[in-house]
């Protein structure tokens, strides 16, 4: 599982920073996470082919989260994609993006479906065989939602010592990663068990985007191996938190401890801050594994 942080700061786009974009990895699968303005620069600048994203995940619709989108949706169809794209989010996104492709004449020469969520309760939305994706319900001044990405279980690893040692046949190697015992060229059984290796542990990811200080969000990410968690402003603006209905670092870090998470990752920077550090020195305080998200960082969760 690899996180690539393609924008992380707070509203206006500037000319070094980018509103909040960011791709997920999970064995050669590609989930864009908000699609902020800019994105599709992100994307080209960052060397990710975004022809294999085929899933994207919008938490709520503000612009910073999901101005990029039309303009994806659009490249796709210059670009010749036939294969569908699956757009997760709040009810509204497709009148809002159908509206823009009808006053353009510019409908798509590909399957694109939209999933609307209008759930103020968890929900699965998406599952196959390698990743399930569950909805955070998160507060803020309009309807929005995190996601929380479990990893399945992989599948063993071929020991290639071990099936040498054996004499196995390559043949047997797609069964044996599947779990079967296999046979020798003399007909001996080997236990599938000497034959592999254990797969890493299965990761999780929780992104919760904008949200107020809320301790209910605990019970959706709890033991979360990774927690995005947005840190808009640091513990001088607190006041401005229920207004704009936003976090702190130090706010961010405590549902990270409630929570009893690997890992806290730190965005959606307000750009009032001289220093990023000062973001991380406030929510360490409360919590001691603290990354800060930037713009083209990535993370690897091997």
């Amino acid at each position: 599982m690899r996180l690539h942080i393609l924008g992380c700061y707070s509203a206006t786009p500037r000319t070094l920073t980018n509103p909040t974009s960011q791709v997920l990895e999970i064995r050669n699968r590609l989930f864009l996470i908000d699609c902020g303005e800019g994105t599709q620069v992100q994307l080209r600048k960052n060397k990710i082919k975004f022809s294999r994203i085929d899933h994207i995940f919008i938490s709520h619709l503000h612009g910073d989260h999901f101005f990029g989108l039309p303009g994806l949706i659009s490249t796709y169809r210059l670009l010749g994609r036939e294969k569908e794209l699956h757009i997760y989010g709040p009810k509204g996104i497709k009148e809002a993006i159908t509206l823009l492709m009808k006053l353009g004449d510019s409908w798509t020469n590909y399957p694109l479906h939209f999933h609307e969520l209008s759930s103020k309760d968890a929900e699965l939305i998406f599952e196959d065989e390698v990743v399930t994706v569950e909805t955070i319900p998160l507060k803020h001044r309009i309807y929005a939602n995190g996601f929380l990405f479990r990893e399945k279980p992989a599948p063993r690893k071929l020991n290639i010592e071990a099936v040498r040692e054996h004499k196995i046949d390559k043949s047997q190697f797609n069964l044996i990663k599947s779990g079967r015992d296999a046979l020798t060229i003399t007909g001996e059984k080997i236990a599938n068990e000497l034959l592999t290796l254990d797969p890493e542990p299965p990761k999780s990811f929780a992104f919760c985007s904008d949200t107020v200080y809320d301790e209910s969000l605990v019970r959706y990410i709890e033991n979360v191996d990774y927690l995005y968690h947005e840190s808009t402003f640091l513990e001088s603006e607190e006041h401005l938190c229920q207004k704009t209905k936003h976090s702190t670092a130090g706010q961010a870090a405590k549902i990270a401890k409630l929570a009893k998470v690997d890992t806290l990752i730190l965005g959606h920077y307000s750009t009032r801050y001289k220093s990023l550090d000062l973001f991380k020195k406030e929510a360490e305080r409360f919590f001691d594994k603290v990354e800060l998200a930037d713009d083209g960082k990535v993370f690897d969760f091997s």
